[in-house]
């Protein structure tokens, strides 16, 4: 039975449902698969950040998981200027440190993505950024892991000629659809749009696609920006 509950979560996710999801668990479901769940929620929706933080607090501060989720908890504080604290930036470093240094590959490939979007998005630092970019790219290749890839390549896209920026966006759109992986494909839809000129009828029609699920999903960081 728990391994069915941790399925439908995880299923729920996928979609977007994360209250659902968390629903789903109940208190005494694995702690490392709750903590995600929740800050995936906080990190999409700008919201439940107290309930994400204690989900991360309950687990061994040493293992992967905990130091993944506690760097991600604090880059969000600092991308979206919520309550950032003044230890933040170090903080998820260390957190990016540890979770590479783990032994298991996945966990390195997860770990180098967050550790360059980092580099890139708070420090502005591309030329840092861009060798952990391709080492995740490496890792997620390796593994088949599509859904891995649409993140990496999502970030990568902004640093090619714009042909190929324009490619990976639309690959990045499209393997996220076809996981039905809605948050993430509505926030491709919305990436797609931006990179595309005023007037071009895609962009226009991707707007018009992606608005809904935003306001839906509640996806935070998107409705802020109209």
């Amino acid at each position: 039975m728990i391994a069915d509950d941790a399925y439908i979560a995880r299923s729920l996710q996928l979609l977007g449902e994360w209250d659902a999801a968390l629903a789903v668990l109940g208190p005494d479901a694995e702690p490392e698969l709750r903590a995600e769940i929740a800050v995936d929620r906080w990190f999409f929706r700008i919201e439940g950040h107290e309930e994400a933080e204690k989900a991360v607090t309950a687990l061994d501060p040493a293992s992967p998981t905990a130091q993944l989720l506690t760097g991600r908890l604090a880059y969000s504080r600092l991308l979206f200027r919520r309550d950032a604290r003044a230890d933040d930036r170090a903080v998820a470093e260390a957190g990016y440190r540890g979770a590479a240094e783990s032994g298991d590959e996945m966990t390195r490939g997860w770990a180098e993505y967050h550790w360059a979007v980092l580099l890139d998005n708070i420090d502005e630092d591309p030329a840092g950024a861009l060798p952990r970019y391709e080492t995740a790219l490496e890792i997620a290749t390796k593994y088949g892991d599509t859904y891995f890839e649409s993140y990496i390549i999502r970030h990568l896209a902004p640093h090619k000629e714009p042909a190929e920026h324009l490619a990976m966006l639309r690959r990045s759109l499209q393997l996220r659809a076809a996981l039905g992986a809605r948050p993430q494909t509505v926030a491709a839809q919305a990436l797609l749009a931006e990179s595309l000129p005023d007037g071009d009828p895609e962009r226009a029609e991707l707007l018009r696609i992606c608005r809904p699920g935003a306001e839906e999903l509640r996806i935070g960081w998107l409705l802020s920006e109209d």
